[in-house]
């Protein structure tokens, strides 16, 4: 028999459902059915609504429609049609994310309009081209418009966080940023600037530019080498001394000589050079915040440092139209109704043999730290659950299929010790990495968004797949370490991470502040060393 204060707990509930689901037939009716929420909205909120707190792992969605523009971050204004998921992501994500700063929504506004008025198509663009094409210095180009065009390579991961830093590098010196549009750059993520395209036109003078490497001898680091220029003459070198344009080679196999870039010095010189071209497949990020003359700025910015790429990749990567179909139809029909989401990513390589190691490593790690249930040993359960318990949606992603598998069919012929429904799924399973394939790329691009959009995340150490899920996310994921054999389970399993940002996996070990060799994970507060690589860099919050 119900106690007074339950039945009075009831009919409020009651009550508020009866009132909630006469008032939706009418927000319908006025507002056409296009409110822009997901059609599963309604019916999570009203589950949500009979249901207690519980524990502080189950989070209830709260609509966020008011904030489409991010806290100001995303600028108005855009074609809704063009680009569906720009001003819907908000609606999927039950993490509403960090507030950028003012000063960073300010920025952004002029680095837009700076975009638009020497950017593709305008007269100052033509003209600096030119200047390249002629190969000098002086003369044709403008002195506000400078460039930095980001060469796309390597695998997806890599090319989203080499974008970023290249954007933030162009933010922090006043450039237009243009993105190699190859590898699917232009088909898999919508312009993020208003009026005008971050895409390298056709006809670029420097024919070759992608397949600049370490040996160029115009890169940054071969000139310094061959005294080509001199970072300390900065100062006195005339315009018509300087080339036109600089190689910035900053790929995992960046020389001591390319890494001078992360110095004063060699910015000083940098900045009065017309053209950059860029290559990395790194977050070079932390590596910023190691240059004197970004201090300031950067604090602006960024006053909560592991938020960067938080805001560069909201702001800069929005899911092109048929990326996001993929995205919300599975959402929709797999992941909205669960009470708590958690996405595992688990990185392996197609030659990689299935690993029950890797699954051992995985249940200890999530049990361990209550992610997942752990499931009855015994015979099954007497009493049947109650309608309405909980419920956890296990997201996987990998190129195999097995693991999945496996930890599908673990809570498929057991039950959860905590007498909630497990479900587990898996988008795709690849089997092998196939970067440039544009069904893959556009897959991959999806599966690394829906992570970003669970509760609870759990990655693969050196991933860049997982560090942008954590990003977009807003998350410090539990990070898998990478074992030292392949049959003894790392003690422990993984470890929470100290920060959402991503590593820089191929810092400077220079410290250019006083000229010596260094521990560069110890020469600034919010630069640290990285939990699953140990020489890596990656920024922290400030305390």
């Amino acid at each position: 028999m119900l106690t007074a204060d339950v039945q009075r707990g009831s009919w409020k509930v009651s009550a508020i459902l009866a009132s909630f689901m006469m008032t939706v037939p009418l927000l319908i009716v006025i507002f056409g059915g296009s409110v822009g929420a997901p059609a599963v909205w309604v019916k999570t909120a009203v589950t949500g609504l009979g249901q207690g707190s519980g524990d502080g792992g189950f989070r209830r969605w709260t609509a966020r429609s008011d904030d489409k523009l991010l806290g100001g971050l995303l600028a108005d204004g855009f074609d809704e049609a063009s680009c569906l998921s720009r001003y819907q992501s908000a609606m999927y994500r039950r993490n509403a994310g960090r507030q950028p700063s003012p000063y960073l929504v300010s920025k952004l506004r002029r680095q837009e309009a700076l975009q638009r008025r020497c950017g593709p198509g305008t007269v100052a663009y033509s003209n600096a081209v030119e200047q390249l094409r002629s190969g000098e210095s002086g003369g044709l180009g403008s002195p506000e418009c400078k460039y930095l065009v980001s060469i796309s390579y390597s695998g997806l991961g890599n090319r989203i966080l080499a974008a970023a830093s290249a954007f933030l590098y162009a933010l922090l010196t006043d450039r237009v940023l243009l993105v190699d549009p190859s590898n699917e750059m232009g088909e898999l993520f919508c312009e993020p600037f208003p009026g005008t395209t971050w895409l390298l036109p056709p006809g670029f003078p420097l024919t070759n530019y992608t397949n600049f490497d370490v040996s160029t001898a115009k890169s940054w680091g071969n000139m310094l080498k061959n005294k080509v220029v001199a970072a300390g003459d900065a100062s006195s070198a005339t315009a018509t001394e300087l080339p036109v344009f600089a190689y910035v080679h900053l790929s995992h196999d960046a020389t001591d000589d390319d890494k001078s870039f992360f110095c004063d010095e060699d910015q000083r010189l940098l900045r009065r050079i017309p053209w950059l071209v860029m290559r990395t497949d790194n977050y070079i990020v932390p590596g910023l915040f190691l240059v004197m003359g970004f201090e300031d700025e950067l604090n602006l910015l960024f006053p909560e440092p592991d938020t960067a790429f938080h805001h560069l990749g909201r702001y800069l990567f929005h899911p092109a139209n048929h990326v996001w179909g993929l995205i919300t139809r599975y959402h929709d029909a797999y992941l909205a109704s669960a009470q708590h989401r958690v996405g595992i990513q688990v990185r392996v390589f197609g030659g990689q043999p299935n690993s029950p190691t890797l699954l051992d490593q995985i249940t200890t790690c999530t049990q361990k730290h209550g992610l997942l249930p752990e499931v009855v040993s015994g015979p099954e359960p007497a009493t049947r659950p109650p309608p309405g318990r909980r419920s956890r949606a296990v997201l996987v992603t990998s190129l195999k299929s097995w693991y999945h598998e496996r930890l599908k069919g673990m809570y498929w012929e057991h039950a959860a010790a905590t007498g909630e429904a497990v479900s587990v799924q898996q988008p795709s399973h690849e089997e092998f990495q196939r970067s440039g394939a544009r069904s893959h790329e556009a897959r991959a691009w999806a599966e690394m968004y829906l992570l970003s959009l669970t509760d609870t995340l759990v990655t693969t150490g050196w991933s860049t797949f997982g560090y942008v899920a954590q990003g977009l996310a807003g998350l410090r994921p539990w990070v898998m370490y990478k074992p030292a054999n392949e049959t003894d389970v790392p003690d422990p399993p993984c470890g929470r991470d100290v920060s959402m940002d991503p590593c820089f996996h191929a810092p400077p070990f220079y410290d250019c502040r006083h000229k010596r060799w260094s521990d560069t994970g110890k020469i600034v507060p919010q630069v640290q060393h990285c939990i699953d690589v140990g020489w890596g860099l990656k920024l922290v919050p400030r305390n």
